[in-house]
């Protein structure tokens, strides 16, 4: 099986955008390919999109071959789309990643996208509402931000976490997401606004939420051969692993606290890179809401279980700790453009891997992770290296 590697990637700017869908897939593109100057879109053998509410959002379907038009590219070996709901921009990366191991295609772009906002917000709201299960749970209200919630509560019930515990999290990424000219937040937020910002599901507030956010992110990876050829400073997909234990929250184990599914996936992906945790550097972890990220530091292995909450209140997930978690702010500062989540995360460990993430800069680095979820039971994580 053949290496394979990042050779570039791009951003458009995330917030509410007056930009429409094509507009947004254009800006990510276009930035992807002035990151690599000697390549063109003639270069390219293959795309894949992710996207998950264009049908709905941009009343847009076939969108892999609209990117490709859009970009001046002609796929000759792969053109696809991705829908895995939050996790769709990561699922792509993993498919151009396999299909370039195996030798199928030398060079393939991997595009995220998402047109969120609309002009009555109350049809965004019932829009991201189709990631979970309509028939019996967003019917009653069982959507995302209150799935969450009761993993929080257990979390504090078990654990002894505290609502401050998860208002850290939410000051430590809007932090570094004013160090970050493409967040949708640039202003950082102090620990009083958050805990008195208004509730939305006990006892997640506002600003331990990711806001709806439109925008956009594009990556190109390579074989290794061609890689070399290109650029100078490949970043190398080390390792990947992924699990699926359930859509419905009712099909979960009901230690809501617990997700062993990400274990999993982080389990596949430390073995395939052969490295343990405390190998990674940095990690930008899939903080939808707070206690996300509280308990992805334990089940990632950066901190024991339950001890998540002390975890980000001593500094060990910030520059200067154990493991710098969103660097880039994570999607509570940078905001969570569903299909370009994964595919940003990945643009950010590019930049920091080369040297090249500014003022966020983590120093130091040789081993990156990224991680995503859709929903509690459904979870990728992926693992970069500068070699």
């Amino acid at each position: 099986m053949r290496r394979v590697a990042l050779i570039g990637a791009g951003l458009s700017r995330f917030g509410v955008r007056a930009a429409g869908f094509r507009e947004l897939l254009a800006e990510a593109g276009r930035a992807c390919f002035a990151s690599v100057p000697h390549l063109t879109p003639k270069d390219i053998e293959g795309l894949v999109v992710g996207a998950v509410l264009p049908e709905r959002a941009a009343f847009q379907s076939h969108i892999a071959p609209l990117a490709a038009e859009t970009l001046g590219i002609q796929p000759s070996k792969l053109s696809a789309r991705t829908e895995h709901m939050c996790a769709s921009g990561t699922a792509g990366i993993r498919y151009a990643y396999a299909f370039i191991a195996a030798g199928l295609a030398d060079i393939v772009m991997v595009l995220g996208v998402e047109k969120l906002n609309l002009p009555n917000m109350g049809e965004a709201v019932l829009n991201m509402g189709t990631g979970v299960d309509r028939d019996w749970e967003a019917c009653f209200g069982l959507t995302a931000p209150p799935s969450f919630a009761l993993a929080a509560q257990l979390h504090m019930a078990g654990y002894g976490t505290t609502e401050e515990q998860l208002a850290h999290v939410a000051v430590k990424n809007h932090t570094h997401s004013s160090k970050n000219p493409y967040a949708h937040f640039q202003n950082g937020v102090t620990l009083d606004a958050v805990v008195c910002s208004r509730m939305i599901a006990s006892p997640l507030r506002l600003f331990m939420c990711s806001p709806i956010t439109d925008g956009a992110a594009a990556v190109i990876l390579a074989s290794e051969e061609r890689a070399k050829e290109i650029t100078d400073k490949p970043v190398f997909i080390r390792g990947t692993g992924q699990a699926v234990h359930g859509f419905s929250v009712s099909s979960l184990d009901p230690d809501y606290a617990s997700w062993p599914a990400m274990k999993q996936a982080a389990g596949d992906a430390y073995a395939m890179a052969g490295i343990q945790a405390s190998a990674v550097d940095f990690a930008e972890v899939h903080d939808c809401f707070a206690i996300a990220e509280i308990i992805a530091y334990e089940e990632l292995g950066f901190c024991s279980k339950g001890e998540g909450g002390p975890f980000v209140m001593e500094g060990r997930s910030d520059y200067g700790g154990d493991v710098v978690v969103n660097p880039r702010g994570g999607l509570m500062g940078c905001g969570h453009p569903l299909g370009a989540t994964g595919v940003a995360q990945a643009v950010e460990a590019f930049w920091q891997l080369r040297g090249e993430a500014g003022e966020r800069q983590v120093p130091e680095v040789h081993i990156g992770l990224t991680h995503n979820n859709s929903g509690m039971g459904e979870h990728v994580v992926m693992i970069y290296g500068r070699e």
